[in-house]
């Protein structure tokens, strides 16, 4: 009986240590993603005054690079991997310069136009005040690492405006295949919090409902499942341009402030010659996606290069809304190739590419109950499912830890960063041809069965 109320009591003053220290962390969290989003807001807003802002690109990118080279050269690319690397290697300390180098990056790269993001920012700054406020009240180990975690969940959630999806999100993103559940709670906690401070402080968020969704039929089904594989293939496409531009920017022979300013050039023209449209965050061309409007077929497949030039080559910023683009965009044009409702493949291919590119089907599943309605959730869970796995072992975010294997057909090592992972096939041709008959008598089951009716 003591035993027992000794480890109630325990348990008991466990969380309330968390739900007040992840309160704390939601509302630093909260009130430094409205913060950032606002400065980020006006100062977009003041530049599209004039139609060829992207003209200081190569200025705006050789200010980002000069400024990390100069203050934290650890910034670089996009920072929320950054923060994944943080917490599997460091218990979660961040140097407390990475918040104001981070945040002025960012802003730089999308004022003038870079092609990348506002969510991992958001992220790596409420991560980066997690771990100033863990060294003030001095908590270290495990704990730290908790809280560091908390802050992630609530950068996501107040900036994705999808409080469930971005406390998810904060724990799915730190490994592939695993949750950690020890740290659920006082995540929940800090990403609801975090969500109601910025929307107490005015930030607003996009929410589209799909109201037409079709009732459930095996062709349907099917058409969800063939988008699942290409939307599968469009996350194995971003991240293999990620790795190639970045490969590309190391091999060629310049300074790191001179490719900075060719890859700003090179986009000025690519402006010129197709749009503006793939420049920034791009919202206005996702909400049009969405909404059913019309958006050119390879809008997805330009917004990824684009993408690449400004992460490779000395931009700043996040992977987050590049995905949302380059999966809205992607669905639009697969809904239109198969006759189907453009802005319903739209909302699926929105979670899919993010389910897919950061490994985070369920995080992405719940975005989209919380942003489109549950109507769509259970076409958009098994589109973000198969995303997920079709991208393989490979991640936008490589400093992600693998916890579970995609296929038994590969052999990877367990407990591995993505990017340090040599897939081996030593089976392959046992394994596929195993799959390949097990495949072929469901297929004849299911026709006589068929046949019989």
């Amino acid at each position: 009986m003591k035993r027992r109320l000794r480890e109630e009591t325990v348990i008991f003053i466990s969380v309330v240590k968390w739900l007040v220290l992840a309160t704390i962390v939601g509302a630093i969290g909260g009130a430094s993603t409205t913060f950032f989003v606002m400065s980020l807001h006006y100062s977009t807003r003041f530049v599209s005054q004039y139609p060829f802002y992207f003209l200081a690109l190569p200025a705006g990118f050789l200010a980002v690079v000069l400024i990390e080279k100069h203050f934290i050269p650890g910034a670089t690319g996009h920072g929320a991997n950054k923060v994944i690397e943080s917490v599997h290697k460091f218990s979660g300390r961040i140097k407390a310069r990475m918040v104001p180098v981070e945040y002025f990056a960012t802003l730089i790269t999308l004022t003038t136009g870079g092609s990348v993001g506002k969510e991992g920012p958001s992220a790596q700054i409420g991560a980066g005040l997690a771990s100033i406020f863990a060294g003030i009240i001095r908590i270290s180990g495990a704990d730290r690492r908790k809280l560091v975690i908390c802050g992630i969940s609530s950068g996501f959630s107040s900036v994705f405006g999808a409080p469930i999806a971005g406390a998810i999100f904060g724990l799915e993103v730190i490994s592939v295949g695993a949750i950690l559940y020890d740290v659920l709670l006082p995540s929940f906690v800090a990403g609801m919090i975090s969500y109601q401070v910025s929307s107490w402080l005015g930030l607003t968020y996009f929410h589209h409902p799909i109201h037409f969704v079709p009732q459930f039929s095996q062709g349907i089904f099917l058409v969800v499942i063939f988008a699942g594989l290409f939307f599968g293939i469009c996350s194995f496409l971003f991240i293999e341009t990620l790795k190639y531009t970045s490969k590309l920017a190391a091999r060629v022979n310049l300074s790191s402030p001179l490719k900075a300013i060719a890859a700003g050039v090179v986009l000025v023209v690519l402006s010129l010659v197709l749009t503006d449209r793939y420049l920034g965050l791009g919202l206005e061309t996702i909400q049009a996606a969405l909404e059913g409007e019309y958006v050119p077929p390879y809008a997805f497949f330009v917004k990824t290069v684009f993408t690449g030039i400004t992460l490779g080559f000395g931009g700043s910023g996040g992977i987050c809304t590049p995905l949302l683009f380059v999966g809205s965009t992607a669905g639009s044009a697969f809904g239109r190739l198969v006759g189907a409702d453009p802005s319903l493949f739209a909302a699926i291919g929105y979670v899919s590419l993010l389910a897919g590119a950061a490994n985070t089907p369920i995080a992405a599943s719940i975005m989209a109950v919380e942003l489109f309605g549950p109507a769509v959730a259970p076409y958009a869970a098994v589109s973000c499912v198969l995303s997920f796995v079709m991208t393989g072992h490979r991640s936008a975010f490589p400093s992600q830890v693998l916890a579970m294997k995609k296929s038994a057909s590969i052999d990877v090592e367990i407990g591995k960063e993505l990017e340090s992972l040599k897939p081996r096939f030593h089976e392959r041709e046992r394994s596929l041809i195993g799959s390949l008959h097990y495949l072929w008598r469901v297929a004849r089951i299911t026709w006589k069965m068929r046949a019989k009716k």
